[in-house]
């Protein structure tokens, strides 16, 4: 029995000229990514393409932002593969027509425009806020860890990195001698190890850094120093110590000796400064437990850097270390970011106020009406500057999340204003335990956390594509500014650009 099927015909000509606009859907993303570029600001990146040079022409930079922008909502985002789609992928091409940028076009556009393309942010905000998705009542502020252009097992000791920035020196000087370098080209790189400039660049980077630590390690030794020694000479034992990174043993090792110096050195200022029996008595018992702790101590091992991206740190993670960045956003309660930074500081406290501030300039820039009601906060922002600061009203865990409601279960809810006596952690406690607070801080976890989901499950972005923390950052910029565009296009509904802002108005 005859079968009759459907099938195609290849060998079929067209009878009309094809049009891209037929091939792909009306309400598609890529006709809405256009849409936004088309509105955004581009005299930033015209800047470095004057068009009165000699040499090929750039190609036009809302076609590359706008390529950058599409490939970064489908979590695209290698050069190659970006130009392999705009080969095939019928929506590229809808971006890009009958031109085919190569990956090395798409890598520099990037890297050019790095500044340029950060600034975009504050353009698509602007858009969110003509939509009427950048409302600044609730603001919940958290933070990820995302990995790094490197590799954990790059991180070396400063004597390994002088030893082969040494070895590569040496290199060069028996090249230079072998092939009679002219005196002009003294200091520069042969040709047979112009490859191992990039390496040695690094090297130096990766030494800067461990002396930027060094120096941070020093000032933070003195800081500790004089607050214990005020501390024991006001009749307090001292408690502080040098902070140290968990991360590293090494560095276990060296916070507790820094933390026998210090306490050496508060014994030694209760000696100097007291002169009743009582308090030489406890001031020479705290030396000798000094001095004993000291001598107990190991030995410090070496600071190190990563020799791939120096700026880059070791971070800890729910899933163990990894070698990366700390990627910090400030979201409102239709899951738009407000602010974007990025830190090579794992810690998140000293990171809040920043945050706040940042939110704040940027929805004047964008035009957005009003200020921020509340700041919503996990326990890692905790500290009493944090919660005395000025600016708007927020809401800081002290606790982690399942400890805060297990707390609140123990010791029931409250109500009213805290106690006139109260410190600024009782008040904030109090606070999180009053039905209005405990409401409000539960918004915190389903406004901030599914921003980051998005981003490293839908899209799949869990590693920066590029080093450095200037180049990270604007690369976190993008992922957000794309992310905000992904929540527009949602919220459009199929509609385009210019009926989701006229609808709003």
């Amino acid at each position: 029995m005859a079968h009759s099927y459907k099938a195609p015909q290849r060998d079929q000509l067209f009878l009309l000229p094809p049009s891209i606009r037929d091939w792909v859907p009306e309400e598609h993303l890529v006709w809405f990514v256009l849409d936004v570029v088309s509105v955004v600001d581009l005299s930033r990146f015209d800047e470095r393409h004057p068009n009165d040079t000699v040499g090929r022409r750039a190609y036009d930079p809302e076609m590359m932002l706008a390529l950058l922008f599409y490939a970064y909502c489908c979590g695209l985002r290698s050069s190659r593969r970006i130009e392999a789609a705009v080969r095939v992928d019928l929506a590229f091409k809808a971006i890009c027509a009958d031109l085919v940028p190569d990956h090395i076009a798409i890598a520099r556009f990037r890297a050019d425009h790095e500044q340029a393309i950060k600034d975009t942010f504050i353009d698509v905000l602007r858009l969110c806020a003509k939509a009427g998705l950048a409302s600044l009542g609730v603001i919940a502020i958290d933070g990820t860890k995302m990995a790094a252009d490197a590799a954990l097992d790059q991180n070396r000791s400063e004597s390994t990195i002088r030893a082969e920035v040494e070895a590569i020196m040496a290199q060069v000087a028996a090249a230079e001698k072998e092939e009679a370098v002219q005196p002009s080209l003294a200091g520069e790189l042969p040709e047979m190890l112009a490859h191992r400039s990039s390496r040695l660049g690094r090297l130096k980077a990766a030494l800067g850094e461990i002396e930027a630590q060094r120096q941070a390690a020093v000032a933070a030794e003195a800081a500790a120093t004089e607050r214990m020694a005020q501390d024991a000479e006001q009749g307090r034992r001292p408690k502080g110590k040098a902070p140290a990174d968990p991360a590293r043993a090494a560095e276990r090792a060296r916070a507790e000796v820094t933390s026998a110096r210090v306490r050496h050195a508060a014994a030694r200022s209760v000696l100097e400064r007291l002169q009743t029996t009582a308090d030489l008595e406890r001031a020479e018992r705290l030396l000798v437990e000094a001095e004993a702790a000291a001598e107990s101590a190991p030995a410090p091992a070496e600071r190190q850097a990563n020799v791939v991206d120096p700026e880059s740190r070791i971070m800890k993670t729910h899933d163990g270390w990894l070698q990366g960045y700390n990627a910090q956003a400030a979201v409102n309660a239709s899951q738009i970011v407000v602010a974007a930074e990025l830190t090579n500081d794992a810690n998140d406290v000293a990171l809040l106020l920043a945050l706040i501030a940042a939110s704040e300039a940027n929805a004047n820039k964008a035009g957005v009406a009003g200020g921020i009601g509340v700041v919503l906060a996990d326990a890692g922002y905790w500290s009493e500057i944090n919660a005395t600061a000025e600016g708007p009203n927020r809401l800081i865990a002290t606790l982690k999340d399942w400890k805060q409601r297990r707390a609140a279960k123990q010791m029931g809810t409250t109500t009213g204003e805290p106690p006139e006596d109260a410190s600024p952690l009782e008040a904030m406690e109090h606070a999180l335990r009053t039905p209005e607070g405990a409401e409000l801080y539960a918004q915190r976890s389903y406004t901030v956390e599914p921003v980051f989901g998005q981003a490293k499950e839908n899209r799949s972005i869990r590693r920066f594509m590029r080093r450095g923390l200037d180049a990270a950052e604007s690369e976190w910029a993008l992922i957000c500014t794309t992310g905000n565009l992904l929540k527009l296009y949602s919220h459009a509904g199929g509609r385009s650009l210019a009926e989701v802002i006229a609808a709003a108005s």
